[in-house]
């Protein structure tokens, strides 16, 4: 019998353990969202730049997927329950430097120890999950789960926007600290400890090279907007190294440099299996079909999945003029549907199995994307989006944690934590390549139609008609708010609105191919095991 199954025995209420993991999930979730309406209040209080505001907003998606690999192998090692409960002293630790910064750089440096809590966090709270339950209440473990993900995800901006309106940016970080030791507390008194079989050594240049070669790439996802994604658009300056403006981009070499170091890790840990090393991945896992395949589908998803919640703010504040708590709140009923299908998920998993669940929520959210698109207008109010993100927000938490549940179905449990945290990775890297690939197709078509519409109906000259193109391009559409209380700009601001809405329209087509193709590879997984072979497995 495996060190997982004896602990798992010991948790006399299981479902008092998922309630507290749970609680401390959410907060994790919330700050991954959270941060984007705080940005305008943190610029005038502490003196953020441009590049601070990008930094504070992707460093924790950085640091985040760099380092989930490595937590989910030192959970198995040392101990679920362990490495979650030093992933809140972490995370509440990053908190507090978030909540009380004075500087732009103590405030990203926050955010860092933040994110380094979090992927402590995340794979050590699903593999307890998958533990700590089999079967048909698993799925519905999972669609708990799912529906705390996509509905802290929803809450994150509504929550942010009204405490930086109603109190302060600063206590949206400072209230994580007493969610977090109560979840701390109920932790330790209801999650037993689980760990995986012990293994001697360690591998040191595989953790360096993984999550050195993930942070290189995720960076060059989130920057290739800012930096340009091949010739420079700006000057990157760090210690010696300035590539000027006009030249290579520093976008390109990093990707190009995390690529060769992803390569090397797999030639390593390869030479390791052969020569009876420890090895960091266990690459025997992507052998299990259900595993493999399930990771393909879930980079792919998530390509689409998050990447159109990037675009509605900026549209929102942009053609609507929409305040943050305005936008937080449209954006949250999307928690509606999330916590619904969540808490039908095990009835529905029970009469579909959790593979036809997952496809299930995959068609509601491409409906609820395609009907975004749809409803996206300079006339109507952005209010009309409501039903569109409840929709997709019913897609979202059927398929994401069903989706989690499919994937870990066949691995055993004593690899759990590891398995887990490649799931979360190629989740998150989807999602930073899914923001990375529709910020640009957002802005491009933003510019491109603009530049059009201006030389067609505008009577300002081309020079000016390219200024103002590449002012509103390059403030994300917040340029327009202040042309509107130029009464001379009126035409320009009218077809900077349509443009605007158009461009969106174009994202919002890109998000639903690539969750329609997640759909579409979906069809390669196994059929899910009859309730007798359940038994079997589990015996």
């Amino acid at each position: 019998m495996s060190t997982d199954t004896r602990t798992a025995a010991q948790a006399t209420h299981p479902w008092w353990a998922l309630s507290s993991l749970l609680i401390g999930l959410s907060i994790i979730i919330i700050d991954g969202s959270i941060v984007n309406v705080l940005l305008p209040d943190m610029v005038v209080d502490i003196g953020l730049t441009q590049t601070d505001a990008q930094w504070v907003n992707s460093i924790y998606s950085l640091v985040f997927a760099s380092l989930l690999i490595t937590v989910g192998l030192l959970s198995d090692r040392f101990g679920r329950r362990l490495l979650f409960l030093i992933g809140v002293a972490v995370f509440l630790l990053g908190s507090l430097g978030s909540g009380s910064a004075q500087d732009p750089a103590f405030l990203i440096a926050a955010r860092a120890v933040q994110a380094a809590g979090a992927a402590m966090m995340m794979p050590s709270s699903i593999a307890v999950i998958n533990v700590l339950f089999e079967g048909r209440q698993r799925a519905a473990a999972f669609g708990l789960w799912g529906a705390v993900f996509g509905g802290a995800a929803g809450l994150g901006p509504l929550i942010g926007g009204w405490l930086a309106q109603d109190f302060s940016w600063r206590w949206a970080f400072l209230v994580n600290i007493p969610i977090g030791l109560i979840a701390a507390v109920l932790v330790l008194k209801t999650v037993p400890e689980s760990k995986g079989p012990r293994a001697r050594g360690y591998d040191p240049v595989g953790i360096v090279s993984t999550a050195l070669g993930l942070a290189l790439i995720v960076f060059a996802l989130i920057e290739g907007q800012s930096y340009g994604w091949w010739t420079a658009t700006r000057t990157f300056t760090v210690g010696p190294l300035e590539l000027q403006e006009g030249g290579l981009s520093i976008v390109p070499i990093c990707l190009g440099l995390g690529v060769v170091l992803l390569a090397f890790f797999y030639w390593w840990e390869r030479r390791l299996i052969r020569t009876g090393g420890t090895t960091l991945v266990d690459l025997s896992l992507f052998g299990i079909r259900r595993y493999g395949f399930g990771n393909v589908v879930a980079l792919v998803v998530s390509l689409g999945e998050f990447g159109i919640l990037f675009v509605l703010p900026l549209w929102m504040q942009s053609v609507h003029g929409t305040d943050p708590l305005t936008t937080g709140l449209i954006l949250a009923t999307l928690a509606i549907g999330t916590l619904l299908s969540g808490g039908a998920a095990r009835h529905v998993s029970a009469l579909m199995g959790p593979t036809r669940v997952v496809r299930l929520g995959m068609l509601l959210e491409v409906a609820g994307i395609v009907l975004i698109g749809l409803t996206l207008s300079v006339e109507r109010s952005p209010w009309w989006l409501v039903l569109a993100l409840v929709v997709y927000g019913l897609g979202l938490g059927f398929a994401s944690a069903q989706l989690t549940n499919v994937v870990l179905a066949d691995v055993p449990g004593e690899k759990s934590g590891q398995a887990s945290a490649m799931t979360s990775t190629f989740r998150q890297v989807g999602s930073a390549l899914g923001a990375a690939v529709l910020g640009t197709v957002l802005f491009a078509s933003l510019a491109g139609i603009m530049t059009n519409d201006l030389a067609e109906n505008s009577s300002l000259p081309e020079a000016k008609q390219a200024e103002l193109v590449d002012q509103i391009d390059s403030t994300a559409g917040q340029a327009i708010i202040g042309l509107e209380q130029q009464p001379e700009m009126k035409e320009v601001v009218t077809e900077a609105k349509s443009a605007y809405t158009s461009a969106a329209k174009v994202t919002a087509a890109v998000a639903a191919g690539f969750v329609a193709l997640g759909l579409l590879v979906s069809f390669g997984l196994p059929r899910d095991r009859r309730p007798e072979d359940e038994l079997q497995h589990a015996a």
